[in-house]
């Protein structure tokens, strides 16, 4: 069965949505019949898709637009939503890490990864705050599984992400019952750098499902939520069942 949404006259931001994982979210609301916002801090190579994928969905939207904005600058953000006169939904997805050990890495690099991770969703989340009340809306959060389990080599990254969970449910009380907010907390991903990330192996294996997520498992998630309903404060996670445990690969057969 396949489940489908109207957002037709709906106004959605996707913040990193020009690619990954951030850009199959953007393809499904425009899928759904939403205007679409995406901004990131370069121009898209290629620009994202504007045109609905065949078969052609219950209501087509507008497409995608891209404004370059770099969601941890004030003076871009400003510049981002002084252009919006409605918004329905956020997608707070812009984030990201290099693979760096704690040992000899910069106190600067770690501030970034902060910043970017989670003091720039908050700050995308209390700029659409106004917009947001006034349509009863709603914003998603991208979070991570590195948020709830040991991330060695992105330590500051994973830090962020709990911190960003965290966020989310504090906003959905403190912003309830006219804004919900809600996290979607994304396992191990498929997209177009997942293999350089991974050291080329495919760690589909090391799932239950069999394989990563996909954009269009997240994104179908974000569409549910972004929907009215009763939900807020809710951490979804997309990862196929988790990740498999080391310890089991080496036990013997008869340890249960």
């Amino acid at each position: 069965m396949t489940v489908t949404y109207d957002y037709t006259g709906k106004v959605v931001l996707v913040t990193g949505g020009t690619r990954g994982i951030g850009a199959g979210i953007a393809t499904a609301f425009a899928t759904a019949g939403a205007e679409v916002i995406v901004c990131a801090r370069h121009d898209p190579v290629p620009p994202p898709p504007v045109s609905p994928p065949s078969p052609p969905p219950r209501s087509a939207g507008t497409g995608v637009r891209f404004v370059r904005a770099d969601v941890r600058d004030a003076d871009d953000l400003e510049r981002l939503f002084s252009g919006l006169d409605r918004l329905d939904v956020v997608v707070n997805n812009a984030g990201g890490s290099p693979y760096a050990r704690l040992e000899g890495t910069s106190p600067r690099l770690h501030a970034r990864i902060v910043e970017l991770n989670l003091i720039a969703p908050l700050l995308v989340a209390q700029r659409a705050y106004p917009l947001l009340a006034a349509s009863g809306g709603s914003v998603v959060m991208i979070g991570s599984s590195s948020g709830v389990r040991p991330s060695p080599g992105t330590s500051a990254y994973g830090a962020a992400k709990a911190g960003l969970h965290h966020l989310a449910n504090c906003l959905a009380a403190e912003w309830a019952p006219g804004v919900r907010v809600n996290t979607v907390v994304v396992g191990l991903a498929a997209t177009e750098d997942s293999l350089d990330h991974y050291g080329g192996k495919d760690v589909g294996t090391a799932i239950p499902a069999g394989r990563m997520a996909t954009p269009a498992d997240v994104a179908s998630v974000c569409l549910w939520l972004a929907a009215p309903g009763y939900v807020t404060g809710a951490q979804v996670h997309v990862h196929g069942g988790g990740e498999i445990p080391a310890w089991q690969n080496l036990a013997s057969d008869d340890i249960s």
